[in-house]
């Protein structure tokens, strides 16, 4: 391959075209995928009959706006859901999580989450870190969990034994966190929502879907899933949204949780969108395609730095539940330097060179690289890590493939230039 605006060392673009031969089995999967759920996304604003008029701003109580029930209805045609509350308020993907614990759980009740410890900013809104007023356990909502097997994989026997009557809600993270677990595919979250349904009917079998819309064509909620949540500014945005969240799934658990997002008794009916929808429809669009880019990207990632010798998970032809890559790069110096490439490749703020730093709730310094149009959108490329063993970087998003590679490449070179790529691979 040819890079006539970048510096890349002739070694790295031979293993480049190494890799993309790697990677050709699993783009044409990934563009199968694609175009499914591209076509879904075109049926679903038909479907909802999307017009040019629901673009337009609402202000005050916004009572009848035909944009926000109508964007509402693609949502939950895509994720085939009863119902979706797909809303800009929404802060980040933890707010709407959170709004969805709130709304279905009673003091009481029990949450029993099957994959572990839930990632660090949903610690705090359920009490388990911070000691923060308001949080689930202040509320008398109890919380139990499941760890992992040795794998990092969903404990089925474990599970099992876990779930009885007086469990409310079954609780699932699909993504890894910042964990060296493996993401869940459809398959696994299947096997978990079944055994929650054949141990107790009557619980709540909830998935964090955060990095995993679109990743497959087959939705959770047809396995199994009662309701899911997750970010406007990592898949189901496409890099267009701004900012916001969504929770789809069963029509009257959705109610409830709008119910919590407002106030009792008014719910969907009122929310103005300030001009917002625009955007929210565009990006909701533009998702699949989107989410599709970021993973070629992230398929390309793992296969050139297994050529140059790193530890990557998941493997090339692995199949992928979210658009992460793991990359182990070994040391502390290598993984600084490759988020310093990341950024080097951003078409936002390129100049700018990250640095460590110590961050609420992180027990060491992260490192973030992120480029973005959109300030913390993980559907663009970007990548970050806890500076702590063994050196890995969670690399995520790019909005079309032909960048995200530079972006790659240009993290290799950074890598190369300091001596931490071997140069007789």
């Amino acid at each position: 391959m040819e890079t006539p605006f970048f510096n890349i060392n002739p070694m790295i673009l031979q293993k480049a075209d190494e890799a993309m031969k790697m990677c050709d089995n699993q783009f044409k999967i990934i563009e199968d995928i694609q175009a499914y759920n591209q076509e879904k996304m075109l049926y679903a604003f038909q479907k909802a009959g999307v017009s040019e008029s629901y673009f337009s701003a609402t202000t005050g109580y916004g009572y009848d706006d035909r944009g926000r029930e109508a964007l509402d209805r693609v949502y939950a045609t895509v994720f085939n859901a009863e119902d979706a509350l797909v809303r800009y308020n929404f802060v980040c993907g933890t707010h709407a999580l959170t709004v969805a614990l709130f709304g279905m759980l009673r003091p009481d009740d029990i949450m029993l989450s099957v994959t572990g410890t839930p990632y660090d900013t949903l610690q705090s809104a359920i009490g388990l870190s911070g000691n923060y007023s308001g949080s689930l356990l202040d509320f008398g909502i109890k919380y139990k969990e499941v760890p992992l097997d040795l794998n990092g994989k969903p404990d089925y026997a474990a599970i099992e034994q876990a779930i009885n009557s007086d469990i409310k809600m079954v609780y699932i993270q699909r993504s890894r966190g910042y964990e060296l677990r493996p993401s869940l595919t459809i398959d696994e979250i299947s096997k978990i929502a079944h055994i929650a349904k054949k141990k107790a009917s009557s619980a709540i079998v909830m998935l964090d879907n955060c990095y995993g819309e679109f990743v497959e064509k087959e939705q959770p909620l047809d396995y199994g899933v009662d309701i899911m949540a997750g970010s406007l500014i990592k898949n189901p945005g496409g890099g267009i949204a701004p900012t916001g969240g969504y929770i789809a799934g069963r029509k009257a658990l959705v109610e409830q949780c709008a119910y919590r997002l407002t106030t009792p008794g008014i719910g969907k009916e009122q929310g103005a969108t300030l001009g917002v929808n625009r955007e929210l429809f565009l990006g909701a669009f533009n998702a699949p395609h989107a989410t599709g880019e970021a993973l070629k990207t992230a398929v390309f990632a793992s296969a050139l730095f297994q050529l140059l010798g790193f530890d990557v998970d998941p493997k090339v032809d692995s199949t992928r539940g979210d658009i992460i890559q793991l990359l182990n790069l070994q040391s502390n110096d290598a993984l600084i330097e490759f988020c310093r490439g990341i950024q080097a490749g951003a078409p936002v703020d390129s100049f700018a060179v990250p640095e460590p730093a110590d961050m609420p709730g992180y027990d060491s310094q992260v490192i973030m690289a992120a480029g973005a149009f959109t300030l913390g959108s993980t559907i663009e490329l970007s990548a970050d890590a806890p500076l702590r063993e063994p050196y890995s970087a969670w690399l995520q998003g790019s909005l079309n493939f032909h960048s995200g590679k530079i972006g790659i490449l240009l993290a290799a070179q950074a890598m190369y230039d300091k001596g931490y790529i071997n140069t007789k691979i």
